[in-house]
């Protein structure tokens, strides 16, 4: 767990999502899926698990060559939930929750500004102040997001 003595967000971070879809599309990426996220999203639409996978998802090339469970993407790399909007905001992934506050984003300064850059919300005049305990919240989530393994379906 990160000390505020020992991080560039010690005092807070501003950001306010700008539905600008940066985080959500434009080029390949993964939303991968744990089994709350999984929960959480066919509860949402109440779609059965197996119904919600066959039509949403994919199996996702991870690290030390397992599989993983996530979302499709349309043809332009959108996510297929976005649409002008996240269609299913109350229910969207630990990931797209937690956003911009993942563990690599807050490493440094340094690639929290260059990822602000592309994302209109972290450089908000009017945007949101995050303390640093709501930080470290979405990161820790996000840290303890486990994908589910294709072996484990």
């Amino acid at each position: 767990m990160q000390t505020p003595d020992n991080c560039f967000y010690k005092d807070g971070l501003n950001f306010s999502c700008q539905r600008c879809s940066f985080c959500c599309g434009h080029s390949p990426g993964y939303v991968y899926l744990s089994r709350s996220d999984l929960d959480r999203l066919c509860e949402h639409l109440k779609m059965s698990r197996d119904d919600f996978i066959k039509k949403y998802c994919r199996w996702a090339d991870y690290y030390y060559g397992k599989q993983v469970l996530a979302l499709l993407e349309k043809p332009n790399y959108d996510c297929i939930f976005w649409d002008n909007g996240c269609t299913v905001y109350e229910g969207r992934p630990s990931q797209c929750r937690t956003y911009p506050f993942w563990a690599w984003i807050l490493k440094d300064k340094e690639t929290w500004d260059e990822i602000a850059k592309e994302c209109p919300g972290m450089r908000a005049a009017n945007g949101r102040h995050w303390s640093f305990a709501e930080i470290e919240k979405n990161r820790q989530e996000y840290l303890k997001n486990t994908p589910i393994e294709r072996s484990s379906i």
